[in-house]
């Protein structure tokens, strides 16, 4: 806008700030700086000041728009209007309550932080509109909002020096916004759904357990559910348990759905009978086999540790039967790095990696492109005879039988790290 004038300003300063009237009479001290968000989520519209009298506390507000333009170096504010009786706060975010100290999300930097302050801006209009507005700018995540909380009572311009040299991280006011979902009125970025969602799935798991409960509950349920699944399968078991029993069982089926059947398997195995039922009972026919037949075996054989997404073929058939096969494969295609070959009794009878696969003419036939041995494990393989294998064969993948050798699952390189891991 032609003729604005501006000047910065932070709600720690303000807070606590004596207002004046124009008589010279202190009006009250600003306990809040309140912000309408079904109104104007941009702009603080009113101060929420504290006074004494008659020996008791009182509250009274004082509309922004009353204040007189401050000068940058004034440790006071003047309005022209009387107090006005507090009205009603519910549907109002309370700047030093609802935002200091509290935990948000850093997308760019891949965690959660907390607002150490807000960045705010005087404004009084050109063009004859002499009406002071005090827009919202940032949110202060770094340590100059901190340092000026810590310096709060030393002058304006000895603190403004002091923190001046300390660099500023901040995340925009337009990519903040409130959970509607949390009555403690938390905050979150509005780009989370949509950025977070392009965040490694690790990140995210680290993210939400980073997060308090109400946050964590809040940002999970925000996400789409093929991210959620993804980001699940990271979690440390006793969160994805806490976040499950907070779900409906039939937003929590439609994320399982998502998950590879292995970890789905191992997520609703952490879950009481009747909790897993229920959600088994929201899921479509097909995933729900899967996952129970897993849900039957223990977590620390190799058929408890294995996913029933694979790709097999005939042994007879061609480079190009193994493509269509890819092509029409509805797991996880970036856990795929073999392809299981089967004789006419549906048994194992040879492995082509995907490199070789993707190398080889379509009408080559898939038994010239296998391995020259097979390695493979029992449905009731212990966790160290599955390791031992991975580390004495430098194994991707390893193929799970029964007793007919006919492939039942197969267990990755990621899910023996990931058990390893646990001990």
């Amino acid at each position: 806008m032609n003729g604005t004038t501006t000047n910065p300003t932070t709600v720690a300063t303000l807070v606590g700030m004596p207002v004046m009237d124009e008589d010279g009479k202190e009006c009250g001290r600003i306990q809040e700086l309140a912000v309408d968000v079904g109104k104007d989520s941009t702009r603080v519209y009113g101060f929420l000041l504290a006074w004494r009298g008659s020996g008791k506390s009182h509250r009274s507000m004082v509309p922004v728009e009353a204040i007189k333009m401050p000068h940058a170096a004034d440790r006071t504010l003047r309005t022209g209007a009387k107090p006005e009786q507090v009205p009603s706060l519910s549907d109002t975010l309370l700047l030093e309550r609802d935002l200091l100290d509290q935990q948000i999300i850093d997308v760019d930097g891949r965690k959660v932080v907390r607002v150490n302050d807000v960045n705010l801006a005087w404004e009084r209009g050109g063009d004859g509109d002499e009406r002071t507005t005090l827009r919202i700018e940032e949110v202060e995540i770094g340590m100059r909002g901190a340092l000026r909380r810590l310096l709060k009572g030393l002058p304006a311009s000895a603190v403004d020096t002091l923190v001046r040299v300390i660099p500023s991280r901040v995340i925009p006011w337009s990519c903040v916004d409130v959970i509607d979902r949390d009555p403690a009125r938390r905050v979150r970025l509005k780009i989370g759904e949509e950025r977070l969602a392009k965040l490694h799935p690790s990140d995210i798991a680290d993210i939400l357990e980073e997060l308090a409960p109400a946050e964590r509950e809040a940002v999970f349920t925000s996400l789409p559910e093929e991210t959620a699944a993804e980001a699940l399968e990271e979690i440390q078991p006793k969160l994805q348990k806490e976040l499950l029993l907070h779900m409906k069982s039939e937003r929590a089926a439609d994320i399982i759905e998502e998950m590879d059947p292995g970890a789905a398997a191992d997520v609703l195995g952490e879950l009481s009978d009747e909790q897993s039922d229920a959600i088994l009972g929201e899921m479509e026919p097909d995933e729900r086999h899967d996952v129970e037949e897993l849900l039957e075996f223990s977590a620390e054989s190799a058929a408890g540790r294995m996913t029933t997404d694979f790709i097999s073929v005939s042994r007879d058939g061609s480079v190009a039967d193994a493509v269509e096969a890819l092509r029409g494969f509805d797991g996880d295609p970036d856990t795929i790095s073999e392809i299981y070959l089967l004789d006419s009794e549906d048994r194992l009878d040879g492995v082509v990696m995907l490199p070789r696969l993707l190398l080889a003419a379509p009408d080559t036939k898939l038994s010239t492109l296998a391995e020259g041995h097979n390695v493979s494990c029992g449905l009731h393989a212990s966790d160290e005879q599955v390791a031992e294998r991975f580390d004495k064969y430098n194994l991707r993948s390893l193929p799970v039988v029964d007793v007919g050798r006919r492939v039942a699952g197969v267990i990755h390189a990621e899910q023996v790290i990931a058990q390893l891991r646990e001990r």
